[in-house]
């Protein structure tokens, strides 16, 4: 049987609003949680309690997730930006010994 080889190149990955994607699925999760919390009971006595930790469980991932992602923008608008400079609390990036120094040349 021969080596599956794909026919064509991958597409690029998508780059969109990903902050205000996951900001708006964490605040959708955490409204979840919120609406069935008054019916915990019913979900208890029915079996189906476990609906209302996943959603809190959604919303908590969420905010990881937010936090990630926001960290990951920071850094990508740090390294695109001709400074090196990544934002507060993110160090530049440190200049490679064999780089040449910027700047007017002596």
């Amino acid at each position: 049987m021969a080596k599956w080889t794909p026919i064509h190149e991958a597409p690029e990955p998508l780059e969109g609003p990903v902050v205000a994607t996951i900001t708006g699925g964490t605040i959708l999760w955490f409204v979840l949680f919120l609406i069935q919390l008054p019916f915990y009971g019913w979900h208890r006595d029915h079996g189906h309690e476990w609906w209302v930790w996943t959603c809190l469980a959604g919303a908590v991932l969420g905010l990881y997730g937010t936090w990630y992602v926001r960290k990951r923008d920071t850094a990508i608008k740090g390294a695109s930006s001709p400074t090196g400079d990544a934002g507060p609390g993110i160090p530049a990036r440190p200049a490679l010994e064999d780089e040449a120094p910027s700047g007017p040349n002596p």
